[in-house]
């Protein structure tokens, strides 16, 4: 995606009076919402620099295989942890309640982790893997629960609007990342030892960074008495009764995180199947050129998020659905913008980025940012329904998706490639963008209702 940045009017204006912000408490402990992009913005494109140099190193010191071994254990381990993270980090941003403290989130995720863990373990012994690939596979799983748990303390950074602390943390773990491993590599030449590296560095961010800058947030006084639950912000709370119902509670979004990533992965699945590996090229450009957008979206939708879910939990629909409209109105920006890009000078882009084979396929390019253009605002959406907390109703959404995706590339990429897998990506887009906007409409419906209340927000 290759959208431009949303200039500093828009963004100016989804901080602006128009959303009817309260005044701000002398003791209160967020960012602005312009502030908070920013700082997320730069955290996301500098990890994702520091992801693609990371994978360069891996080629030019360790060669092709260390590559193929470092993608199957992310393969591997990716999925299963993603599960069981049970996107607590969302639950917790959008507790705007405080329905549980952060000990219970953190408890939840340590055991959850554990048991992601017990099952990469279990898929390790039972696979027949090579010492190698199995050693692999268990430090990056390894890496992964680290990672997991500096994500359920950002889940308390977000809540309390501190977005910069998470992009300084992802700054930094990015450049660890890279030292790590280049140092390790070059003496070593050892994938494995790579990523014994690599989990190391992620735990020293976890204990030199992620964790003093909660506790810093432990520190803040404030006028709010729910936030007497930030002392236990580092003390897992293990009352498994409360821990059963947040489970519970978030079981969907796990499910929902798996559909996600079913559905980005099936039209590779066709491609791969039904095609060439050239095909299968193609098609990864394709999809990664949408990655420009998706920066921006993820970055404005993780900064408003806490915002958009204190607003509806306070049946303060005036200013939800202001700052929807607006998120959905920079999101059609962006989807313009990519759409004149690619048709003004998409020949000329994809040869600088790329080579001259690409070019020739400058006019798929159009077609791929207007997909582009349509996912950028189901995104926005999605994150709507989120701080409305209509969780469980995301499942029946993307599995309906992941079933309608997978119709549509059987139809459509066994004839053409890439121009039929891009029109997947374009149909389930579709798909999720209507479904988002029919549930969030739902939501705003009936907290409108008498007697309805705050009774929407569970």
């Amino acid at each position: 995606m290759t959208a431009d940045l949303p200039s500093a009017e828009p963004l100016t204006a989804l901080d602006s009076d128009v959303l009817e912000k309260p005044k701000r408490d002398p003791n209160a402990t967020g960012l602005s919402l312009r502030r908070n992009f920013s700082w997320t913005f730069v955290g996301y494109i500098f990890y994702a620099a520091s992801q693609g140099v990371l994978l360069v190193l891996l080629s030019k010191l360790a060669g092709p295989e260390a590559v193929g071994l470092f993608s199957l254990g992310l393969g591997v381990c990716a999925p299963i942890i993603l599960f069981t993270n049970l996107q607590l980090r969302a639950v917790q941003a959008t507790d705007a309640h405080r329905d549980y403290s952060p000990g219970h989130y953190l408890a939840l995720r340590l055991f959850m982790t554990v048991i992601g863990l017990s099952v990469i373990a279990v898929i390790v012994f039972t696979s027949g893997y090579t010492p190698q690939k199995a050693a692999v596979i268990l430090v990056i799983g390894l890496a992964k629960a680290v990672e997991a748990i500096s994500d359920v303390l950002f889940g308390l950074l977000q809540q309390r609007e501190r977005l910069d602390y998470i992009a300084k943390s992802t700054m930094i773990k990015g450049v660890v990342s890279i030292l790590a491993m280049a140092t390790t590599l070059a003496v070593t030449h050892s994938i494995v030892w790579g990523t014994v590296a690599l989990l190391i560095g992620w735990t020293c961010v976890l204990l030199l960074y992620d964790i003093p800058a909660v506790r810093r947030m432990t520190t803040l006084k404030t006028n709010d008495p729910n936030d007497l639950s930030l002392r236990d912000a580092l003390r897992p709370r293990w009352d498994w009764e409360r821990l059963r119902r947040l489970a519970w509670l978030s079981l969907p979004l796990g499910f929902v995180m798996m559909m996600i990533s079913l559905n980005n992965n099936i039209p590779t699945y066709f491609v791969e199947h039904y095609h060439s590996v050239d095909d299968l090229g193609i098609f990864s450009v394709m999809q990664y050129l949408m990655l420009a957008g998706t920066t921006v979206v993820n970055a404005l939708g993780q900064s408003a998020i806490p915002r958009l879910a204190r607003y509806y939990a306070d049946a303060r629909i005036g200013p939800f659905v202001s700052l929807a409209v607006k998120l959905l109105g920079v999101s059609l920006l962006m989807a313009v913008a990519g759409v004149l890009v690619a048709l003004i000078g998409g020949k000329q882009l994809l040869s600088l980025i790329f080579t001259a084979d690409f070019a020739k396929d400058s006019d798929l390019f159009v077609l791929v940012m207007v997909a582009a253009g349509v996912s950028y605002v189901a995104s926005f959406a999605g994150y709507t329904m989120t701080a409305a907390r209509y969780f469980r109703v995301q499942t029946i959404l993307f599995g309906l998706t992941a079933v309608v995706t997978f119709i549509a590339c059987a139809l459509l990429i066994p004839g053409d490639a890439v121009r039929g897998a891009v029109w997947v990506m374009m149909i389930a887009n579709l798909v999720q963008l209507i479904g988002s906007l029919i549930i969030t409409g739902y939501a705003i419906w009936r907290i409108r209702q008498p007697n309805k209340g705050k009774t929407a927000y569970a």
